[in-house]
């Protein structure tokens, strides 16, 4: 869940609970200002932790996953994120006119990916691939060609090895297409089949 969206939720729960019982231990209970405060604060910090508790629960319910499944989808969503940030400044950093399209490519799938996942977590179990093998291929890949290409003189071996890894990149490039595909299959799947529905209802 979107944690900024998470703290919006749980303030406009917090707020309004930290007022309601300040108003009601003051004036309804006759006790001190500062002891009232004290219990509207420990009464608003409850409501803002049993509203959090609340909308992780209709997420997971929603998403359909446990607790343990969450946390470990969020902490592979949180290397991904720093790998992802890695592979931006790196293909950008590329002089390589002719690769540019290539680059932007890249950018565009892999965030794709991930912010699919991070709104849908449970699609992260059809990234799998993506997460675990193509993104780091693609990250190791670039920073490697990045450096290489930043030496002063190229030698033709260089210049050899370099035509080889954007030839790889390009093929890796595919494959992380794929995992787009593949992760969106249901979805695509859903389309046809209401597709074909329409299709039915017109000839009737």
């Amino acid at each position: 869940m979107n944690p900024f969206l998470q703290f919006i939720i749980r303030s406009f729960v917090a707020v309004p609970a930290t007022g309601t019982v300040w108003l009601v231990s003051f004036f309804g209970l006759a006790q001190t200002f500062w002891f009232s405060s004290g219990v509207a604060l420990v009464g608003g910090g409850i409501a803002y932790l049993l509203t959090g508790v609340y909308t992780t629960s209709r997420f997971l319910k929603k998403n359909q996953l446990t607790r343990k499944e969450y946390r470990y989808i969020k902490q592979n969503l949180k290397e991904a994120k720093q790998k992802i940030n890695r592979l931006n400044k790196m293909l950008f950093s590329l002089r390589h006119i002719s690769s540019l399209k290539q680059r932007v490519d890249v950018l565009r799938i892999t965030n794709k990916i991930y912010s699919l996942t991070k709104k849908e977590p449970k699609r992260f179990y059809k990234a799998e691939r993506f997460y675990f093998s193509h993104l780091d291929s693609v990250l190791e890949l670039t920073e490697k060609y990045t450096f290489l290409s930043s030496q002063p003189k190229i030698s033709l071996e260089l210049e050899h090895s370099l035509s080889e890894t954007r030839r790889t990149l390009n093929e890796l490039t595919e494959k992380v297409e794929q995992d787009l595909y593949y992760i969106l299959s249901d979805d695509i799947d859903n389309l046809n089949f209401e597709i074909d529905v329409a299709k039915n209802s017109l000839k009737k």
